[in-house]
């Protein structure tokens, strides 16, 4: 794991650490809805409704849930225009941006490897 590499940082950067600022960061962050929002967002600026349009099957608590949660994490900027009704809009910010990378990254890997996940789920499933 990277965090053996971090020997010289704080206890709260340490991921193994259970009560550690960065495991729960990373919990925060390491769920489906929050990845998919952020996939959902890109380098694009999007209402409550574009967003839930774009991923499909969340229902409006949890992503209200994690447009909250990624709002306080600074990873998504919300603005509420002064109209009636409020329109609001979510973006990432710079820090979102560099996670959408990573979540660039392992969409690649998902889509690389699943044929090879759906072959191996079928013979365990046998």
């Amino acid at each position: 794991m990277v965090t053996k590499q971090l020997r010289d940082l704080p206890e709260n950067a340490d991921l193994r650490r259970a009560d550690s600022l960065a495991r729960e960061i990373f919990s925060d962050v390491a769920n489906k809805w929050a990845l998919l929002i952020i996939e959902a967002l890109g380098e694009r600026t999007l209402r409550f409704s574009e967003v839930r349009d774009e991923v499909e099957g969340v229902s409006h608590k949890m992503l209200t849930q994690n447009l909250r949660m990624l709002e306080r994490n600074g990873l998504v900027d919300r603005k509420v225009h002064p109209t009636v009704p409020p329109r609001v809009e979510y973006t990432l910010t710079e820090p979102g941006r560099a996670l959408r990378a990573t979540v660039d990254a392992i969409c690649g890997w998902t889509h690389r490897y699943l044929g090879h996940i759906e072959a191996a789920r079928g013979r365990f499933d046998e």
